[in-house]
């Protein structure tokens, strides 16, 4: 994962700021000005990061969704979809299936505008490309 991060990091060149935040992306976001866009990189292993560490996740999906409305920087939020394949044979992947499509229901929920990209191709779910 750091050989990854650091790809990303390279990546983008020496325009971005880069914050590793595991758990508490609430406070990275209250900190952001007006000025600033944001890439937050994913939502999906944020959910994870939570699971994993046992958190409670409906508290810290709440406290998410509360950073990005009160967030003044203009917000790109990544996530994936996991529910579009079969249903997994343990507990665990399931569960995270589960709270990771209630996570993009709510994040959608709060969005003006959704792309689902597959393929490199981007579809417009809500608003416009």
């Amino acid at each position: 994962m750091r050989v990854k991060i650091d790809k990303h990091v390279v990546q983008r060149g020496e325009g971005w700021t880069t914050y590793e935040e595991h758990l508490n992306v609430s406070a990275v976001l209250d900190s952001l000005g007006r000025q600033t866009i944001c890439l937050l990189d994913c939502a999906t292993m944020w959910l994870s990061n939570h699971l994993l560490t046992g958190s409670d996740l409906q508290v810290a999906q709440q406290d998410l969704l509360g950073a990005i409305s009160r967030c003044k920087a203009e917000l790109v939020i990544v996530s994936n979809e996991v529910g579009m394949g079969i249903v997994p044979d343990n507990a665990l992947a399931r569960q995270f299936r589960e709270v990771q499509g209630r996570l993009n229901i709510a994040l959608a929920a709060q969005a003006d505008r959704v792309i689902q990209v597959t393929a490199g191709l981007p579809l417009a779910l809500k608003g416009t490309l």
